[in-house]
């Protein structure tokens, strides 16, 4: 089932995703080149962990919602193959368009590759989450990068650790791609025709793109206290 020659993991953090699970489950195994489907149910209340078994994945099943990164974390420690695919557990069908992160990587093109969305056109907040998250690598590594929220990511495991997962929930994808720009990786962009759900201009909506903003506003001030005069002196040559 290996992608030139390399063995792939695909990891699934899930958090009470039980409508969507088995779709995107289903989508990652008609590829026919991932070894391994790893659902990390992250302590869901739903059906997600027995739906997952029955979509056949391998499930890990956490006691509670510890979060994104904990969750991506638990996958990475459990997964051996020279290749890790990380996807969110809501794109169901249009997960199949992982094969374009997988293929740049597997052949050796990219180091890690990240999946490029086209717009949706639908409304969700006011994108104040994307202009932090943009405005912060820019910053801090002095590289502008469409794609800091995107989940769907494509990895040779060697360019991860232990640390690269250490950051709070919703900052995992916004600390990864910085302390991997900043190490100097091969990480490239792919355009994909995905789409997963997307929360709305509701209260629920509101709160969580609340809780995103503070989790990367946390990744930054820790960065920045960590090496504060290189970052002090790049915004002052931006203003």
């Amino acid at each position: 089932m290996s992608l030139y020659n390399l063995s792939i993991t695909a990891i699934i953090p899930a958090f009470n995703e039980s409508g969507r699970i088995h779709a995107t489950i289903k989508a990652l195994r008609s590829l026919g080149c991932i070894d391994r489907i790893l659902v990390i149910d992250d302590g869901s209340s739903d059906d997600t962990a027995n739906i997952s078994m029955s979509s056949g994945a391998e499930v890990i099943r956490l006691d509670k919602n510890m979060g994104k990164a904990n969750a991506m974390k638990k996958g990475f420690e459990s997964a051996t193959t020279p290749v890790i695919l990380f996807i969110d557990a809501d794109l169901g069908l249009t997960a199949k368009e992982a094969i374009k992160l997988l293929k740049p990587v597997c052949r050796g093109d990219a180091e890690a590759t990240v999946a490029r969305f086209t717009p949706s056109g639908s409304k969700g907040g006011f994108g104040l989450v994307k202009k932090l998250s943009t405005w912060g690598l820019k910053v801090m590594s002095g590289k502008t990068f469409n794609s800091v929220l995107s989940g769907q990511r494509c990895f040779k495991r060697q360019v991860l650790t232990d640390l690269s997962f250490d950051y709070p929930s919703f900052g995992i994808e916004f600390g990864m791609t910085l302390e991997l720009l900043k190490k100097g990786t091969n990480l490239i962009e792919i355009d994909v025709d995905m789409s997963h759900r997307t929360t709305g201009r509701d209260l629920k909506g509101f709160l969580h793109r609340g809780r995103q903003f503070w989790d990367i506003l946390k990744v930054i001030l820790v960065k920045f206290r960590e090496d504060k005069i290189t970052y002090i002196d790049r915004l002052f040559r931006r203003l």
